[in-house]
């Protein structure tokens, strides 16, 4: 489990060595699965980044929250941080073994796990620890669609994070929203996803026609993983992430759709990725996407 000492909770959470007795738990992955000649380090100082955001905040948990409607835990939700896993920036295969654990020990504990990375391999061993648990939909709010087998060789980074997701079992659908720009994926892994039944919502479809053209894809009740890529906003709003594009969502859109499956579903997890603080100077950027992973919280403690 990650150590707990010598750390800055997020906002109303408990430090705390372990997930028993709270109803969601936190944990920060600052390492994934490297490729080689890419320096993941950039990413990370982004968990505490995000707990830093809103040091001062947490002073003022009784305040009411106008994007919330309320204060953020008007009923008292036991949140606990558990802080940050001790991984190593090469170690591939011990990141992801530290990482499902860590959530399988949290889900076994009938918490909601909620992992700050970290590049965008984290949500791979997170999503893994699953299995176990009823079948889940994820949500994917990225600018890309990830579904790359390989590349450099490595089976595990980044840009096939969705590819491995649709490998298991326990994955019944992939919605996949904001997509936009150029990525990594090309004609063939497209058509991989959409022949697999990917919903893909592009950032485009979602400014004409409303976070609705996502939500119509979420069923009804089910248990819904959400995986969100900081570089799914704006480039305007979210500057600090490795690879900026225009078109992006904004935050109102984010915390629509947070709000939307949390309405229809039931939140099972939450992941944030992608968050590279060395291009975040002024902070802001930290606030924003701390302030989306608030909205998560919230959400989960209006359905508990």
């Amino acid at each position: 489990m990650p150590a707990s000492a010598s750390f800055l909770p997020f906002m109303g959470a408990t430090a705390a060595p372990g997930p028993e007795g709270y109803a969601a738990a936190i944990f920060g992955a600052p390492y994934g699965t490297p490729y080689p000649g890419i320096d993941h380090r950039i990413y990370r100082a982004a968990p505490d980044a995000f707990r830093n955001a809103l040091a001062e905040d947490s002073a003022w948990l009784d305040h009411w929250d106008f994007d919330l409607g309320g204060p953020l835990l008007r009923h008292g939700l036991p949140v606990c941080d558990l802080g940050n896993l001790p991984g190593r920036a090469k170690d591939g295969p011990g990141n992801r073994r530290l990482i499902e654990e860590t959530t399988r020990r949290i889900l076994e504990a009938n918490a909601v796990p909620i992992m700050f990375g970290g590049d965008d391999s984290v949500p791979i061993p997170f999503i893994a620890a699953y299995s176990n648990q009823p079948p889940i939909v994820i949500l994917q709010i990225d600018a890309h669609i990830d579904w790359r087998d390989e590349r450099h060789g490595e089976t595990m980074g980044f840009s096939s994070t969705m590819r491995r997701a649709s490998e298991h079992g326990h994955v019944w659908r992939i919605v996949q929203a904001g997509i936009r720009g150029l990525g990594s994926a090309r004609e063939g892994e497209l058509r991989d996803a959409l022949n697999w039944g990917a919903h893909i919502v592009t950032a485009r479809e979602i400014h004409h026609a409303g976070v609705q053209a996502v939500l119509s894809h979420i069923p009804e009740d089910c248990d819904c993983v959400i995986s969100l890529d900081c570089d799914a906003l704006d480039a305007s709003l979210m500057p600090a992430v490795a690879y900026p594009t225009p078109g992006g969502l904004d935050y109102t859109q984010v915390t629509d759709l947070i709000a939307g499956v949390a309405a229809r579903a039931r939140i099972a997890g939450f992941a944030m990725v992608e968050f590279v603080q060395g291009r975040d100077p002024a902070g802001t950027a930290a606030f924003t996407a701390a302030r989306i992973a608030a909205h998560v919280i919230a959400r989960i403690e209006k359905r508990a």
